[in-house]
């Protein structure tokens, strides 16, 4: 299946950034089970460190707290550093004002945990539409 400008032998590249071992072994699986070719780190950091040393994502999972750095604060390295990539939160926060904050920070959306097909499915749609 074609994705556009992926083409069927290049897989869409995600990064899921989560400190929690459980919700990044479910996140992997999920996006490994939709033909996405999968990475994991455990903070923000690590993420900059990535991008920083050359390497890119189509998608990132971004939790919003972790260790060393949080997804806000990492969200917002990685844009000022002009980084295109689809940024989508991933908090298990359900107020309102923190995810409206954590989106500002940059993101092009926010999920709740955990990711689901259904959620993952629309987001791949929009994403071929666009490409």
């Amino acid at each position: 299946m074609g994705f556009g400008k992926y083409s069927s032998s290049s897989k869409i590249s995600a990064l899921v950034v989560d400190d929690d071992t459980i919700i990044q072994k479910i996140h992997k699986a999920l996006l490994t089970k939709l033909g996405l070719e999968v990475n994991v780190v455990a903070n923000g950091k690590e993420v900059l460190d990535l991008y920083r040393s050359g390497t890119s994502f189509d998608l990132i999972f971004m939790d919003m707290e972790m260790p060393i750095m949080d997804g806000p604060e990492a969200t917002k390295e990685l844009r000022a550093m002009g980084v295109q990539s689809i940024i989508m939160g991933v908090t298990s926060r359900d107020l309102d004002s923190e995810k409206e904050a954590f989106i500002a920070s940059g993101l092009n959306d926010c999920y709740m945990k955990p990711l689901t097909i259904s959620k993952i499915s629309s987001l791949l749609q929009e994403l071929m539409k666009k490409n």
